[in-house]
Formats: C-alpha cells, structure tokens, sequence
C-alpha cells in the first residue's frame, strides 16, 4: 500500500523582525518513512521544527497534520494529535530518574496529570501502575531499562540522548522530530542512534531529522531537504543529494562519496 503524507507543510513562512528565517516553504512528509532536513546553521530548520510543534505560528502558509490544520494550534494540542519532538539541547530532568522523565512523558497523553499522580490519589493507582510499566517497556526499547532508579543528569551524555528519545516515544507520536540526535555523540553510540531510528520506522513510526551528521543522515534517511537562508534549495533521495552539484558546492563538501 502506498504511504501517505501527514505532514503537510505549503508556501509556510516566518520572520523575527527583519531577517526571515523561512520563505514560503513547502513540503510533505510520508508515512513510515524518514524524512530529513539539513543545511547550514542559520538556514531555519529548527524554525520549522517550532512552527510544527506550535512554539512559533508562521506568518503565511499552512501546516497540516493527518488532514488538520495545526498552523495556530497551542503545543499541547499539537502533542495531542501525535507530534513529538527532542531538542538540541537537552530538555531532561536531571534529579529525576531515568524512569520518572519518561513517566512524565506518558502523562501527555492520558489523563492523569502530573499533580494526581503525586498526590498518589486511590483514584489514580491503576493507571500510574500502567504509565509505569509502559515507561519500563520503553526504557528497554532504546536500552536502558538497567538504569531507570539512576538520576537522568547522572547518564553519559549520549545515554541521555537515548532516554530524550524515549521520553518523547511515551506520547504515543506517529510523528516524531529529532533535532540534532547525534550531536555530541562518539561513532559508536551516533551507529547506535541509527540502528534505534531505523527500527523506530520499521515499527510504524514517522520520523523528521534534522541532523548535521552527513554520514548518518545519508544512511538512514529516505528523502532529504536542503535549506539555504530559509529557502529549499534541493529535494530527493540521498543519491540524488550526493549528486546535485550545487548541494555538494554549498554544504556536502567533499566529504560525501557520490560512489557510495
């Protein structure tokens, strides 16, 4: 069966005072498939990410979602629908465990609450038992079920990149952002990071990557945009960016063989 696109994104713009950051950019993300954004710092790819998940409202243009239109929605709404995302920098609670970070990750999508769920209320036992081992079955997903009781902040960096991931996995997404995953990850653990997005989409998930590291985005990804100052310059699959001269010229540089 041919995939879908839920994400819609047509002639969407933003600016911050006089600099615009995006210029009328439009494009479709389909089901199932990884769908990569990369560029130069400055080019607007974490605007995009912000317009989509509500942070930003764009000045023109229209963001839609499995048929929704989400351009004025608030984030919470947005989180609702099924979008979610991680963060350059880390949003973690670092004197919280392992397991409570990606406990409050679940409580997004239920019902719950977060203030309940301290409370301990009678009312609430069932369901907090249920977040808990929902929270244990992700851990064990992106492997750190081992270290749930250890604090967040106490995980090495890149451990901590995993459990972002995971945290996000416990709103129940079909569409996930990931901004920057692989940033200040060794070659083992950036091998790793690909291995858990690949299953993530062999499991059903969408995936948005907005990723500087070239030899996993080319590796992983299905279809891949190019920014320039906030305007799509190119578009296709990774061969097809390998080969376009004018990407290799602007960002890929040399280090990307068109062979491979």
């Amino acid at each position: 069966m041919e995939n879908k696109a839920i994400l819609k994104l047509k002639d969407v713009s933003k600016s911050f005072g006089g600099i615009q950051a995006v210029k009328g950019l439009s494009f479709e993300v389909y089901s199932r498939n990884i769908q990569a954004i990369i560029g130069p710092n400055g080019a607007g790819k974490t605007t995009i990410f912000n317009m989509i998940t509500g942070f930003y409202a764009p000045d023109a243009g229209e963001i839609t979602f499995l048929g929704t239109t989400i351009n004025k929605m608030p984030p919470n709404d947005i989180a609702e629908l099924g979008i979610a995302r991680t963060f350059q920098n880390l949003e973690l609670f670092p004197s919280l465990t392992v397991l409570e970070n990606v406990m409050l990750g679940c409580y997004v999508r239920n019902k719950l609450g977060i203030i309940k769920a301290s409370l301990r209320l009678k009312s609430v036992q069932d369901t907090e038992k249920k977040v808990r081992e929902k929270a244990l079955e992700i851990l064990e997903f992106v492997g750190l079920e081992k270290y749930a009781d250890e604090p967040s902040g106490e995980l090495p960096f890149g451990w901590q990149r995993l459990l972002e991931i995971g945290r996000a996995l416990a709103t129940d997404p079909r569409l996930l952002l990931l901004d920057e995953p692989a940033s200040g990850l060794n070659p083992r653990e950036t091998d790793q990071l690909g291995e858990l997005i690949e299953k993530l989409r062999s499991d059903g998930l969408t995936i948005l990557l907005v990723e500087h590291d070239m030899s996993l985005t080319m590796d992983i990804s299905d279809n891949i945009i190019v920014m320039d100052y906030g305007r799509k310059i190119a578009s296709g699959s990774p061969r097809q960016i390998q080969n376009d001269p004018v990407v290799i010229a602007a960002y890929l540089g040399e280090d990307i063989d068109a062979s491979d």
